[in-house]
């Protein structure tokens, strides 16, 4: 059992208190935090960004020319990505973003949380 000192809200100290090793003295397992702050910061996510592809762009329905004897490159729609007004070839479409944290991080996260309100507990 380890002792904590315990501190008011002055910082004077108002005694000492007798603390689990079994709780206090575990290390903290960084990847489940990790992994846990990079679910929650995913699921906020609102994933509602969108470009127009070339099907989706208004107009551009015959082909501006020829396909032979122009001299010029051949060309099927002047909304195609490489034509100015023309759609994104591979751009952003809304997706989720949404995944989920396995039942044993969260059992370990369980822990740890419990134990951070513990020590807000006796530190408020």
């Amino acid at each position: 059992m380890a002792k904590v000192a315990l501190y008011n809200m002055e910082g004077t100290k108002t005694g000492d208190m007798e603390v689990s090793d079994a709780i206090f003295a575990a290390e903290v397992n960084k990847s489940v935090l990790h992994q846990v702050v990079v679910n929650y910061l995913a699921n906020q996510r609102q994933g509602t960004q969108s470009t127009k592809t070339r099907t989706e762009v208004r107009g551009g329905g015959i082909k501006p020319w020829r396909q032979k004897g122009t001299g010029r490159a051949r060309q099927g729609s002047i909304r195609a990505p490489q034509w100015t007004g023309g759609g994104v070839a591979l751009g952003p479409k809304p997706r989720s973003y949404r995944f989920s944290v396995n039942k044993k991080i969260k059992r370990i996260l369980r822990v740890l949380f419990q134990l951070s309100m513990l020590i807000t507990k006796y530190l408020l």
